[in-house]
């Protein structure tokens, strides 16, 4: 297995983004992450593989994605045929936004869209229409009207209808954000010990709760069952070494916390449509920068 490219961006830290216009023939960087946002703008690209965290999909015609902060990523010229691809990119630093400026309501959109981007996000192709005009005029700007356009963009793009999130678990390193102290504290547990035996009594304990009020708690604030969170972690880490690492899929799934390797194939495929050696093989043959 190759590691995937971790990106150094040309952004500097005393730019607010940086963007990038080109037509081009095909698709020829790695898979790759980086610490910053990534706006991706791509139109006559259709068959194009697109890869988002542990989800693949062939791309339409046109497409508008968000790409959170250390997110595996690539686009792949795949079956695409198009002499012409057009691609807009933008790129900016995680702290552009002020964690106290975007907690303020006016900002709470743009604070959740940021958030959701941890996982990609595929606008509605309504969406991408309307915002592309003013990605193709911002090619044509500079100073301070382009920081504030990029601002207004992000925050009609938090507010759009029909958005897809595309990465069913966070690969990234990223520590994922969740409401409420209770709740941080038990997913802090569960991520400190997803390879562990761990019960759902064993974490209701570390937030002072009984064992059906936290069942309750934890449904009621994710939608997801105490299990189905702690799998969605668990698949989380297995996705990383299945990238990462040449450990075979049952020394994998013994170290994520799977005791039953029939049990881990079977979440995994509802998962992800595919089997941990089908996942894999979507990440093979990427080469490695340094």
């Amino acid at each position: 297995m190759n590691t995937i490219f971790r990106e150094i961006t040309p952004l500097t830290q005393s730019d607010c983004f940086t963007l990038f216009s080109r037509v081009k023939k095909e698709f020829d960087f790695p898979l790759h992450y980086h610490g910053e946002f990534e706006l991706n703008f791509i139109a006559n690209a259709q068959g194009t593989k697109r890869i988002i965290g542990d989800h693949s999909e062939v791309i339409d015609n046109l497409e508008l994605v968000l790409v959170g902060t250390n997110l595996p990523h690539g686009w792949f010229t795949h079956q695409c045929r198009s002499e012409e691809i057009y691609e807009i990119t933008i790129q900016f630093h995680r702290d552009l936004f002020d964690e106290k400026w975007l907690s303020r309501n006016q900002l709470s959109f743009i604070r959740a869209l940021l958030e959701r981007s941890a996982k990609g996000i595929l606008f509605s192709q309504e969406t991408t229409q309307a915002i592309r005009p003013r990605l193709e005029a911002m090619t044509q700007k500079s100073g301070f009207d382009s920081v504030l356009e990029l601002l207004s963009i992000l925050h009609d793009l938090s507010t759009s209808r029909n958005m897809r999130t595309l990465s069913n678990t966070t690969v990234s390193n990223d520590p994922i954000t969740y409401t409420g102290r209770r709740l941080e504290q038990a997913f802090a547990f569960m991520q400190a010990n997803y390879n562990k035996d761990i019960s759902l009594a064993d974490v209701a304990k570390t937030v002072s709760m009984l064992d059906v009020s936290f069942s309750r708690f934890i449904k009621k604030q994710t939608g997801k069952t105490f299990i189905d969170s702690l799998n969605d972690i668990r698949l989380g880490h297995a996705s990383r070494l299945l990238i990462d690492t040449t450990h075979t899929v049952a020394e994998i799934s013994c170290k994520c916390g799977f005791n039953n390797l029939s049990y881990f194939n079977r979440i995994f495929r509802r998962k992800h449509g595919c089997t941990p050696r089908e996942f894999r093989c979507n990440y093979s043959g990427t080469r490695v920068f340094i």
